[in-house]
């Protein structure tokens, strides 16, 4: 019965009805504090509607039961990452690519966090490793695109960029920021 009411929660976060989704994972922990999966899922819906303080309670609850959880440590190194807490966010992201090795979001997130940090080139090395994992990833061609634009590679990113639309003729976030390649290209020339 809980596993149903996870899938069902996880299906309502997918459709973005977070709010839904916290419903039941709430009345999941009110029965039962050992759900892990409910914890996780509560810190995911949280940070996508980017209450992060609810989220990092639950993540942190969601590894005191298991301190080996993958998903748990990187959901806590995203939401630490969106707190600009990037030194916090790339020690539980290593963790998390330790359990998990090679996760393809997992790896975006530790790349994106270190970039931010500061290791500019370790970042980009970490994030071009995503997306050797997962080539036609448009979020961590995003992530990979952005940071290379932030380092001042415009040729590299606006060819990032032009992937992605390839994939996604729509990509919103693709658009501009081809937009914002060509204006810091000119800008710098």
């Amino acid at each position: 019965m809980t596993s149903e009411l996870i899938l069902k929660a996880e299906k309502l976060k997918l459709n973005g009805e977070h709010l839904d989704a916290i419903g039941i994972l709430e009345d999941i922990v009110k029965s039962d504090l050992n759900c892990i999966a409910a914890f996780e899922e509560l810190g995911d819906n949280f940070l996508s509607l980017r209450q992060f303080d609810k989220a990092l309670r639950a993540l942190k609850y969601a590894l005191r039961l298991d301190p080996i959880s993958a998903n748990a440590h990187y959901l806590l190194g995203f939401t630490l990452s969106c707190l600009n807490q990037f030194d916090k966010s790339i020690a539980e992201l290593e963790i998390a690519d330790k359990i998990e090795p090679n996760h393809p979001e997992i790896v975006r997130c530790l790349g994106w966090s270190i970039f931010n940090a500061g290791k500019k080139k370790q970042g980009l090395v970490i994030l071009s490793r995503a997306n050797a994992i997962a080539p036609n990833d448009p979020l961590i061609m995003c992530d990979l695109g952005v940071c290379l634009l932030n380092d001042m590679q415009f040729e590299a990113a606006t060819n990032m960029f032009e992937k992605i639309l390839a994939i996604e003729p729509g990509n919103h976030q693709a658009l501009e920021c081809l937009k914002a390649c060509s204006h810091f290209k000119e800008k710098h020339a």
